[in-house]
């Protein structure tokens, strides 16, 4: 090979090392970047007043002063609303007959529960069971979107050709208040347009207790504390288990076996283990530690756990492994020959000598451990629950961050009305993870830092 075609190779395989990390660090901007955006806004938002009043009512933060004020100026506000509203339910529609009347009775039917969903009940109506439906909105952007469900209504139609084929599908959209044109009603739409900042009263605010506080009403108010902590437990549980069973397993693997075709087998089953799906894991969790050896009644953070070690005891045994084997042998030999046992030098020369690579094994196990929905569905994860203490572990199940996303996506009834609350989940798990696996980077780099002198 020539001089000039080894430069050429080498910048080309330089270009090429650059080109991927550069589409690597794209690819993490576009999809992270959405996320953290859309994520912040479930701390950082313009909430309104029916925010704060939750937030006295459900949770006794705030000044009551100030709540006390702006439901006066509020319900001031709302009065000529909820009396037109009254009017029309009392009256407007006597003047209809037939046909005409079921219709007029759906269209008001139909504006009185969009009005609910903006404003919530009006004075002196029966209070409603769910708590969502006890207030008003609570955020700016939602209030807008109800505001617009209030003065027009969107109808598809989708029309047919000449041989009765349905063509696509075209929104229509009306003007409710000519809907309601010549009716009680029909000064109201323009009242409430007019008038709507000033009935919700939108302020910017940081909630701090997203973070903190546990959720209500399926988490339409307060905060994802209890799933936070959840993750917390069932990561740093899979950890305890997982990293001594790993580290002597690898220890045991290449220090005080004979290498051989048994060995080889033994690596290639945990090989075979670590390529297995995780909801494999979640139904022998549930089989073996649950209905089997009864560790705990039902789910629990401390089956659950156990079951994340499973997942990722695999991952530890073959760094662990790794690192051990890329310690010189002269270290051992040396301990050996002042005299040591074996186990004397394998924990003192040996391990300390491999903890970096061992430690690598296990940032890349933390990330895995938190981040997995399937091996705690079954073991440990419920969609609701409170705050679980250290001392509730054994026999609690929890809420945990990675389930808790999943389930508000697919099953939660009022999705597209906590899309912030996803989000903010997903960042702040993202978030953790990283945290996680960064508390492990700093303590690998002071080991490694050590270990040098």
């Amino acid at each position: 090979m020539t001089v000039v075609t080894r430069k050429i190779l080498d910048k080309s395989f330089t270009f090429g090392g650059l080109f991927t990390l550069a589409l690597m660090a794209a690819a993490l901007v576009c999809i992270l970047l959405p996320i953290f955006i859309r994520g912040a806004g479930a701390v950082v938002f313009y909430a309104t007043n029916e925010h704060r009043r939750i937030e006295f009512e459900e949770f006794q933060r705030g000044s009551p002063q100030t709540v006390s004020a702006e439901m006066e100026q509020r319900a001031r506000l709302i009065a000529p609303i909820a009396a037109a509203v009254k009017a029309f339910e009392e009256s407007g529609l006597d003047k209809y007959r037939g046909k005409q009347k079921r219709e007029m009775r759906a269209e008001f039917n139909e504006l009185k529960s969009a009005l609910a969903k903006l404003l919530g009940p009006f004075p002196g109506e029966e209070i409603p069971a769910l708590l969502r439906r006890q207030y008003g909105q609570t955020r700016l952007d939602r209030a807008r979107e109800e505001l617009h469900h209030v003065l027009r209504k969107e109808v598809w139609d989708y029309p047919t050709d000449a041989q009765g084929n349905q063509l696509v599908g075209k929104l229509v959209v009306t003007d409710r208040a000519e809907i309601f044109k010549g009716t009680a009603l029909e000064a109201m739409f323009a009242y409430l347009e007019q008038n709507f900042e000033a009935i919700v009263q939108p302020k910017l605010t940081f909630y701090w207790p997203f973070f903190t506080s546990v959720s209500k009403d399926s988490h339409f108010f307060g905060g994802i504390f209890p799933e936070l902590l959840g993750t917390f437990y069932l990561t740093i549980g899979a950890m305890l288990f997982a990293v001594p069973i790993g580290v002597l397993s690898a220890v045991y693997l290449t220090e005080y076996t004979r290498q051989g075709t048994i060995v080889n087998i033994i690596r290639t089953c945990i090989n075979t283990l670590a390529g297995v799906p995780s909801i494999v894991f979640g139904l022998f969790g549930l089989t073996f530690f649950i209905v089997t050896l009864h560790v705990s009644n039902g789910k629990s953070v401390l089956a659950g756990a156990m079951t994340l070690s499973l997942l990722v005891l695999p991952t530890i045994i073959r760094a662990a492994e790794e690192a051990i084997k890329a310690v010189p042998a002269s270290y051992k030999e040396a301990a050996l020959s002042l005299g040591a046992t074996k186990w004397h030098a394998i924990a003192t020369v040996v391990l300390p000598a491999a903890l970096p690579g061992i430690l690598t094994g296990i940032v890349i196990s933390m990330g895995r451990a938190a981040g997995e929905t399937a091996p705690i569905i079954f073991t440990a994860a419920v969609s609701m629950g409170g705050i679980v203490g250290l001392g509730q572990v054994l026999d609690t199940p929890t809420p945990a961050l990675s389930w808790n996303i999943y389930n508000l996506v697919s099953e939660h009834e009022a999705v597209n009305e906590i899309r912030h609350v996803q989000y903010g989940m997903v960042a702040t798990l993202i978030v953790l993870v990283l945290l996680l696996n960064l508390t492990a980077i700093v303590i690998r780099s002071h080991v490694a830092k050590k270990l040098k002198g």
